[in-house]
């Protein structure tokens, strides 16, 4: 009998990011209905752009605050028998078990501390900017890969800069439990059934591909 799917590991980046914007712009859309809805009740037919204007912002901003607000389930990795599936809103990326040569585990905030200034907006985002955030103590699993699927420029237009820890090929997941991800990618390749998360990381995949 064929294996199923395992199981989804939301990817924390993405749902951090989406729980700090949809609030915002869900209100926005909000407060903008109400003051078109006030324009419309005081002039009603004799200055419609005094309220269309503000009623097409707040319609807006309610469509993109539900969007974000759904996307925060749309982004998670999900290992299968023969692949390990990347999802975010924007991309379904399946990398074969075959292009992983080793897996490591490491703090984002080591990860990441030297990374350009250009994205301090992630870095504001994770805490790394000499902040308190539980994102940055967090540990991230880093699968060293033979070659991307697809090339690195279109992975870096569709993921965020903390998928990319240098210029080799890898991938840098952040999920909330990466020894079950990792026990369970093992179990996917081998066959054999996923054993308790409790177990050392050097029985990971990473070690057993890494060794042969």
């Amino acid at each position: 009998m064929a294996r199923r799917a395992g199981k989804k590991y939301p990817l924390l980046v993405y749902r951090l990011m989406l729980d700090r914007w949809w609030p915002p712009t869900l209100t926005i859309g909000i407060v903008m209905l109400l003051i078109a809805y006030s324009e419309y009740i005081e002039l009603g037919q004799f200055l419609p752009w005094r309220w269309l204007l503000p009623a097409a912002v707040g319609i807006l901003g309610i469509f993109v605050g539900i969007l974000f607000f759904l996307f925060r389930y749309l982004a998670y990795a999900q290992p299968y028998p023969n692949h390990l599936r990347i999802v975010t809103p924007f991309l379904r990326l399946n990398i074969s078990y075959r292009r992983i040569t080793r897996t490591a585990v490491a703090e984002m905030r080591s990860l990441f501390r030297l990374k350009p200034s250009g994205v301090g907006a992630w870095l504001d985002i994770l805490g790394l900017n000499e902040r308190v955030v539980p994102l940055a103590s967090k540990t991230a699993l880093v699968i060293e890969l033979k070659s991307y699927p697809i090339p690195r420029r279109v992975l870096e237009f569709f993921l965020s800069p903390y998928f990319f820890k240098d210029k080799t090929p890898h991938l840098t997941l952040l999920v909330n439990d990466w020894m079950q991800l990792s026990n369970e990618m093992e179990s996917m390749r081998t066959g054999a059934d996923p054993q308790p998360t409790t177990r050392k990381p050097s029985d990971s995949i990473l070690t057993r591909l890494s060794k042969k």
